[in-house]
């Protein structure tokens, strides 16, 4: 709740349901079976998260707000998780087909570390880490990026993690379109597509589309 660039945005409506009711609602149309648990701060401003969560009975796990790598690591040591799935609340339109195909190829191949960062739209991606991984970097990772960016640290080492990438659809990379949420132009363009469509479940090609200057 505590965004400089944009206050309050975890929870603030994108068509008719908050932000937050975006990427928790998406996991319904997730193959595989998720434990969902909201990782936010202690802080009294993310009261209003917390409140959120228990109206949507989804588990809410608080922890501190600067350094968001203990958060991750001490949320997934208390629910005992093998690998994390990380999504962020600033993402309301994470596409769930490349998603179950992320952790299918996570595991299959055995990886410390899977993304598909930088084909997708920017915010429609995702990413997965072991807790072993999730621990080590909690372990050895002391720079301030390292603690604010949760994943920083497995990406500045990939000789110490098995890393693998999901190769998207050329029908959904578009890496230059931007379909997070951090300013307030940002919220607008991603209300108007939730309102013009009708649904909160955009696939990424008609999000592609929706944008495209001849839409």
């Amino acid at each position: 709740m505590g965004s400089t660039r944009l206050p309050g945005k975890v929870l603030r409506p994108i068509g008719h349901l908050p932000l937050l009711g975006h990427v928790l609602g998406r996991l319904s149309l997730l193959r595989h079976p998720v434990h969902a648990v909201v990782a936010t701060t202690d802080l009294a401003q993310d009261d209003a998260i917390a409140g959120y969560c228990a109206s949507a009975r989804t588990d809410c796990f608080r922890g501190s707000g600067p350094d968001v790598l203990d958060r991750y690591f001490q949320c997934a040591r208390r629910y005992g998780f093998s690998h994390v799935v990380r999504l962020t609340a600033d993402n309301p339109f994470t596409d769930m087909d490349e998603l179950d195909r992320l952790v299918a190829l996570h595991l299959a191949e055995g990886n410390a570390f899977t993304h598909s960062f930088g084909q997708l739209p920017v915010g429609v991606g995702a990413e997965i880490f072991s807790f072993d991984a999730l621990e080590k970097s909690h372990r050895e990772g002391h720079a301030a990026h390292h603690r604010e960016h949760v994943d920083e640290y497995l990406i500045e080492n990939p000789g110490l993690f098995k890393t693998g990438i999901l190769h998207v659809p050329s029908s959904k990379a578009s890496p230059e379109l931007r379909l997070t949420v951090d300013t307030e132009d940002d919220w607008r363009l991603a209300d108007r597509l939730v309102r013009q469509s009708g649904t909160e479940w955009l696939t990424t090609e008609r999000l592609i589309t929706s944008c495209s200057p001849s839409a």
